[in-house]
Formats: C-alpha cells, structure tokens, sequence
C-alpha cells in the first residue's frame, strides 16, 4: 500500500495546512461582505441577473460595469480590435473572434428542419423563425413583415428614397449593396442563372423564376379590369394603361394620329 502522506509532514507545517483547508471551507460558505453598501447593491444585482448599469447614450442596461464598459465603445466609434483576413474592425475582442469563424468556414450551428448550416447561433435563430412562419418585425407604414430586424431596416430605406449605393458604370443608385451588385452583373454580361427547359440564361435568379413560369403555362398577374392574365407584373402594369388611358410615349415626328390615324406623318 501507499505511504501515508502524512506521517512525513513536519507536525507545524501540517497544522498550517488544516488550518489553511478550514479557512477555505469557511469562505466558501460565508456571504461576501462588500466594503460600502453601493459595492454590495452591484454585487448582489450579479446573483440577482439585475441590470443596474445603464448606458447614458441609448438607455441600455447591463449586470456588470464591465459590459457596461466594452458597449460604450460602441457610441465612441472606437473599433480597436482588427481581422487580420479582411481588416474589419470591432469593438470587442469576443466579436472579432465571431467573425473570424466566416473566414475559417467554421459553421457549428445546424437547422434541425433543412439541415443548413450557420456561422452564429443568432443566425440559425433567425433562420428558424422563417420554417415557424414568425415575422415579427413589422413596418410601421406599409405593414410588410420580416423575420430579422435587420432586413426591416434595409425595407424601410425604400420609404425614405435614400438610396446609398451608386453603380460607377451608368450611375444608377440602389437602396441596397446586394442590389448594386447584383445590378453590376448586367454590366460585365454575366448571366449564371440557366433555365433548365430551354437554356436561356439570366443575370438575376428572380428572372430566371419569372422566365419559368412562362413553360409552366402559369399566369398569376390579372387584371381587375378585363381579366386578361399574364405571367409578369410588369406585363400587367403596361397593360393596366389601356384601360387608364394614360399614353407616356410621344412620337418625336409631329404625329397627326390623334386625328388621321396611327400612320399619317411617318415615313
């Protein structure tokens, strides 16, 4: 068998030794005594899950001083803590490390319904509300719903008319950079979208699906007036002019039509 350990401490140093293990065993069940009645307010705000720390600039609230600290680099504007893939900047380490899962391609988190995998649980949260059918976000002047705050936000740019990002070849603004983008595939001719009936190919994939509904026979775009249907709703608005009687195209040749008929004048 094993020596008693023991036997071979000197008898001194054994009683500081017990001493030391009661002190702990004490410690562990004594309450924490805090200097001042303010530091035990905010230490007990900890056990209690209070937020007793509030952000000056927007009202947030935090447990600890701490977090309190690190959110309100967010107001600054400071970002000290830079990728070194992309030099994107954050305020806080713990985002920066977040972020850097996109460059490694590290995408923990996975949709029990479709299998799709993601790179933040507060995407894959987000993603879910869409198989719920959840849209919580709600404009306030149209009433359109959304599933992530984020693309209420980007929706509601379309009220304001601001639109931020201009293409650099024809001018053309955009209310969103993905738009923009996707704009810009017109102009260096790339068309990856291909329809599998006829071969034809499309810059867009929202193109591409209204190309699609040409072979399915399908036309869900009618018109209120005299029921003619068609498979685009811009075929539908040019449509609707007949019957509103608006003519916005004018013949530059000093056309009589109005009174002779649709050729006099013209050569």
């Amino acid at each position: 068998t094993a020596p008693n350990l023991i036997n071979f401490i000197p008898h001194k140093d054994l009683e500081k030794c017990i001493h030391a293990l009661e002190q702990r065993s004490n410690n562990r069940q004594r309450p924490r005594h805090s200097s001042d009645d303010d530091n035990l307010g905010r230490h007990q705000c900890f056990h209690n899950k209070k937020r007793c720390f509030s952000c000056g600039e927007c009202g947030k609230a935090f447990t600890t001083k701490s977090n309190l600290t690190r959110h309100k680099l967010i107001h600054t504007g400071v970002k000290p803590f830079s990728c070194d893939q992309c030099g994107k900047s954050f305020t806080s380490q713990s985002v920066l490390k977040s972020h850097q899962l996109i460059h490694a391609g590290i995408k923990p988190f996975i949709c029990d319904e479709c299998g799709k995998c993601f790179t933040h649980q507060k995407n894959l949260k987000s993603h879910q509300l869409i198989h719920a059918g959840v849209k919580p976000f709600i404009c306030g002047e149209c009433g359109k719903a959304f599933t992530e705050k984020s693309n209420l936000t980007r929706h509601k740019l379309i009220h304001t008319g601001v639109k931020p990002f201009s293409c650099d070849q024809c001018g053309k603004s955009f209310t969103l950079q993905s738009v923009l983008k996707s704009h810009q595939l017109i102009h260096a001719g790339v068309k990856p979208f291909i329809c599998d009936e006829c071969g034809k190919c499309f810059t867009r994939q929202s193109d591409l699906k209204s190309h699609q509904i040409i072979h399915a026979g399908v036309k869900p775009f009618i018109c209120g007036e005299c029921g003619k249907a068609f498979t685009e709703k811009s075929h539908l608005t040019r449509h609707n002019l007949i019957h509103t009687g608006v003519k916005p195209f004018i013949c530059g040749e000093a056309c009589v039509y109005d009174h002779y008929g649709p050729n006099v004048g013209h050569s």
